[in-house]
């Protein structure tokens, strides 16, 4: 059944790839898929979560409802791969693979519409707008619109393109990405000219402690059994060479991997900054954004999709990662209502050497992950609907 549709989800793939679109502007995307769910069965409804997809798969029996979540939308990255089917939008590129995601949820839509009749329960596709607009997320918008109920929904699964074998499928219990959060940092300092360095308060100086004083919390502050990440990605600052500048600013990314990590991370962050620009004669302000929560496999649910994999792929294609990743994802946001699985499908092999990196501008992702994505969302909607 599989083999009869991939053809044809590899052309929606491309089309979709052909013209990304970023996040909350996935008009095209939104209107592909919709065409795509056409004639299946399926009760489609549009504009959720403001460009968000759901179509619901009722089944002939009653019991459980499941979730299968796919993101739509692309990155603001100029492509520069060398594919027949390259972005034709200047500077916007699917270069974390939602485009397969999306394709892949409507190759699981078709096989399952087929099996109506032996489904008990329902099955909801939800093709979910702006997972890479962190703080806020798609997920969030697509909640407060009522994904979760009419009829409730009592477990949700998702799947990412991911730097492992094609073929295989990896997931595992417990913590699967990172909490993502986001800080910005003003140092405020008093201007002078660079030849009297007394008469002012060098933001500057003070910045590049705070910087180094900073990567001690890892070191010092954290478990070392733990993990945690502190980078600052983004400094900005003076007016000219002989200029003592009177602010410098700064933006960087938290990612913890446990709940009293994360909790402890905004008051010694802040802590540090307080005390080197007091020290220094520096004043501050400090803002600390909570992004996308720990994406979180509940043992239940994913042991019961681990058992359905091995039954449908392979045993040989199911692997259990020794450790989550730092990466983070908004279908966390559904972690908070119910039960979820997350899993990794490996798109990569050797046409893709070197280039199957995630958020980059020469990102390939080897198609033949296609089939084994749909079997895979096939596998885990109808283990855990008991069918």
């Amino acid at each position: 059944m599989i083999e009869d549709i991939t053809e044809g989800i590899i052309n929606i793939r491309r089309e979709i790839h052909r013209h990304p679109e970023l996040g909350m502007n996935e008009h095209k995307t939104a209107k592909i898929v919709e065409e795509s769910l056409k004639g299946l069965g399926l009760e489609v409804e549009t504009g959720v979560g403001k460009t968000g997809v759901v179509a619901l798969l009722r089944g002939k029996e009653n019991g459980k409802t499941i979730l299968l979540r796919a993101d739509m939308d692309a990155l603001p990255i100029d492509e520069q791969a060398d594919i027949l089917f390259k972005s034709q939008v200047p500077g916007v590129m699917h270069a974390c693979g939602h485009d397969v995601h999306t394709s892949i949820l409507i190759g699981t839509a078709k096989v399952l519409s087929q099996m109506k009749d032996e489904i008990r329960g329902n099955i909801k596709f939800v093709f979910q707008p702006a997972e890479e607009c962190n703080p806020t997320g798609g997920a969030n918008y697509m909640i407060e619109d009522g994904v979760l109920e009419n009829p409730k929904v009592d477990a949700a699964v998702a799947l990412h393109v991911w730097d492992i074998p094609v073929g295989k499928v990896a997931l595992k219990t417990g913590v699967m990405m990172a909490q993502s959060d986001r800080i910005f940092i003003k140092v405020k300092g008093k201007s002078a000219h660079g030849s009297a360095p007394h008469q002012g308060a060098d933001a500057i100086v003070a910045a590049g402690h705070v910087i180094t004083a900073l990567q001690t919390i890892v070191s010092r502050n954290v478990n070392p059994l733990d993990s945690a990440v502190v980078t600052l990605g983004v400094i900005r600052g003076g007016y000219r060479y002989n200029v003592i500048p009177d602010g410098v600013e700064m933006e960087g990314t938290v990612r913890t991997f446990a709940p009293e990590v994360a909790n402890m991370m905004p008051g010694r962050i802040e802590n540090i900054i307080k005390n080197i620009c007091g020290a220094l004669g520096c004043d501050y302000e400090f803002k600390y954004v909570l992004g996308y929560p720990l994406t979180y496999n509940d043992k239940e649910l994913t042991n019961e999709v681990i058992e359905g994999l091995r039954e449908y792929i392979g045993e040989e294609n199911v692997l259990i990662p020794e450790r989550p990743a730092t990466g983070a994802e908004d279908f966390a946001f559904f972690n908070n209502h119910i039960p979820c699985t997350f899993m990794w499908a490996g798109c990569k092999s050797e046409i893709n050497e070197n280039f199957c990196v995630l958020h980059n501008p020469n990102f390939v992702c080897d198609e033949r992950v296609i089939p084994v994505g749909i079997k895979a969302m096939c596998a885990a909607a109808l283990k855990l609907g008991d069918i």
